[in-house]
C-alpha cells in the first residue's frame, strides 16, 4: 500500500475513514489531496452513514414502529461499519450495496 497524504499508509487511512461514522469520512474527504482509495472510502463512508444517521433520527419519530425500525437500522449500521473498516484494512473497494457506486463516481469527480 502506498501513504495517503496524510502520511498514514492508505489502508489506514481508509480504515479510519469509518471510525467515527460519517464524520471521519468528512475529515478524511476534507483533508486527503492524493489519493483516490483514501477519497472513495471516505465518501463512502459520508453518504452511508450520513444516510443512516438522518433515517435513524428521522424514524425515532414514527409511532409504533418506529423503536422495532430504529433498532434494525442501528443494527444494520454496526454490520456495515465493521464490514467497511475490514475491507478497507484488507486495501479492497468494497462498495456498500446501492452507495457505493455512487460514493466512487463521487469521489472521482472531486478535484484531487
Amino acid at each position: 500500500m502506498n501513504n495517503s497524504s496524510t502520511g498514514l499508509t492508505e489502508n489506514v487511512a481508509g480504515t479510519l475513514c469509518y471510525a467515527a461514522g460519517w464524520i471521519t469520512g468528512l475529515v478524511f474527504l476534507l483533508v486527503e489531496k492524493s489519493s483516490g482509495y483514501v477519497r472513495f472510502h471516505a465518501m463512502q463512508s459520508l453518504m452511508t452513514f450520513g444516510i443512516l444517521a438522518v433515517a435513524g433520527f428521522l424514524i425515532q419519530f414514527a409511532p409504533g414502529l418506529g423503536q422495532l425500525v430504529g433498532f434494525a437500522l442501528g443494527a444494520l449500521s454496526l454490520v456495515l461499519w465493521i464490514v467497511c473498516m475490514v475491507k478497507a484494512w484488507q486495501g479492497e473497494r468494497w462498495k456498500v450495496p446501492f452507495i457505493g457506486d455512487e460514493a466512487e463516481k463521487q469521489a472521482g469527480r472531486m478535484s484531487l
